[in-house]
């Protein structure tokens, strides 16, 4: 098993269907296309840094397997040889699950796979290896103590952030949103597909992606894959929606194939767009960029509808609360310790302001759960998805926050958090890319349990945008 920094490369345009379909019937063997993504990752990751442990004899094991099933004639499942890696806030048998702290890269590998894991290994997935995270995926950048950072496969002066890089991972239901260390991986091509948990990239806060019927992992995030396209995520959700009965909030099966619904979308009849939702700063290149977008699906037809304010203020204050209170209740104990020095700076003051925050002022963020809710349904009630930019800001720098016209800004996530709170259906796809060659984030926001009509716009904006994210292609 190799341990340390690591990045993602590259199946070019090849599609997640596609890679199972030729396993399946010989016309490629597990083995090739396992050996294939281990040597990107030889290649790319001493660059990118996605990767943070892998175990390419393990991985190689895992597909000889395969391809043995397949010659006996058994049917090993619609992943069949499909490599992936699992962001590194999750278990995967075997290995070590670090969340990105010095505090956890020497404890013990995980005896078994996370429910969410298991479901697409049991599906026919190679797991190759984990993804970098920022600690605890408490922020938008990826980068952390004990591997360092992740660097933009688009550009390696950036991050990948929670940033929208061509909607590399949909997600649905606060969808996951993408993960820095995973998103990387995907957009370079390293593996089709990732394993990501929403505590990433601002963790509950700021991540864009389709999980929603996934296992969950808490009130802000939601366990699901990350890919390259919209169709690569609906087919990938096939295989692990549904409920699981250790967890209370978990949704039963949507009783319909995404993928299916996904192949046969087509335009909506009517959207509402929202540039700035009321409260926000958005910047001046990705109001661009998502308005073009915006009205390349008015050509096809889609009726725009134009709504300013959704939302009455800027639900981070809400969504705060509720964060700091979970790394509080999850790191608290650390303070006044030798391990709390150990943990990031800028993790610190998080979990100091949740032991401040009151039982009401907690309650009282959890009551803007549905006030939200609400609010965004007063806007479903115009029409049945909304569209706004993925980020007011432009993905930052490493070792920086994104900006807004120039300036650097905490704030630059502003759309995703309160969508997150809400746990409404929402992904990504590439509305352009910017003056550096970054790709810039459409959001599709859909109704509770929408899932799949969000894929199937996020499908049909795929081409008729015509903004094809991928930096290995």
């Amino acid at each position: 098993m190799t341990q340390g920094s690591s990045q993602p490369a590259g199946f070019g345009g090849e599609t997640v269907a596609g890679i199972a379909q030729r396993v399946r019937t010989r016309a490629q063997s597990a083995r090739e296309v396992t050996e294939a993504a281990l040597a990107r990752i030889d290649a790319l990751n001493p660059t990118l840094n996605a990767f943070v442990a892998w175990d390419a004899d393990g991985a190689l094991a895992q597909a000889d397997a395969i391809d043995q099933r397949i010659a006996k004639g058994e049917d090993v499942g619609p992943l069949a040889g499909v490599p992936m890696g699992v962001k590194d806030l999750e278990a995967v048998e075997g290995f070590v699950t670090s969340f990105g702290s010095a505090l956890h890269v020497n404890d013990a590998p995980a005896t078994a796979d996370s429910v969410h894991v298991a479901r697409y290994r049991a599906a026919g997935a190679v797991i190759i290896g984990k993804t970098n995270t920022p600690e605890y995926g408490h922020k938008g950048a990826t980068d952390n103590v004990p591997f360092g950072a992740t660097r933009n496969p688009w550009s390696t002066d950036h991050s990948p952030a929670a940033r929208p890089v061509g909607r590399p991972p949909h997600w649905p239901r606060a969808w996951c949103r993408w993960p820095p260390g995973p998103t990387a991986a995907a957009r370079s091509g390293f593996r089709p597909h990732s394993a990501g948990s929403p505590d990433s990239s601002r963790p509950p806060g700021g991540s864009r992606s389709p999980a929603v019927r996934c296992p969950a992992r808490g009130l802000l995030s939601a366990n699901g894959p990350m890919a390259l396209r919209a169709s690569d995520s609906a087919y990938a959700l096939d295989v692990v929606v549904g409920p699981d009965p250790r967890d209370p909030l978990s949704l039963p099966h949507p009783g319909q194939s995404w993928a299916a619904a996904v192949a046969t979308a087509e335009a909506p009849e009517r959207v509402v767009w929202s540039p700035t939702f009321g409260f926000a700063d958005v910047d001046d290149e990705v109001m661009e960029a998502c308005t073009a977008a915006v009205r390349a699906l008015e050509s096809a037809g889609t009726e725009i509808i134009e709504v300013e304010s959704i939302f009455d203020a800027d639900p981070v204050t809400s969504w705060l609360v509720l964060w700091v209170v979970s790394r509080f209740k999850a790191q608290g104990h650390l303070i006044d310790t030798t391990e709390f020095e150990q943990l990031s700076e800028s993790i610190k003051p998080h979990i100091m302001l949740g032991s401040r925050v009151t039982g009401v002022e907690h309650a009282r963020a959890h009551d803007d759960v549905y006030r939200l809710n609400a609010l965004l349904e007063d806007a479903f009630d115009k029409a049945p998805l909304i569209l706004s930019p993925t980020t007011a800001g432009r993905v930052p720098k490493l070792g920086h926050d994104g900006t807004i016209n120039g300036v650097e800004q905490q704030g630059w996530v502003q759309f995703t958090y309160g969508i997150n709170m809400t746990r409404n259906p929402a992904g990504s796809v590439c509305a352009g890319l910017d003056r550096d060659g970054l790709p810039i984030g459409l959001q599709v926001i859909g109704r509770q349990r929408a899932d799949a009509e969000v894929l199937g716009a996020m499908a049909v904006l795929e081409d008729v945008i015509g903004c094809h994210a991928d930096p290995a292609s």
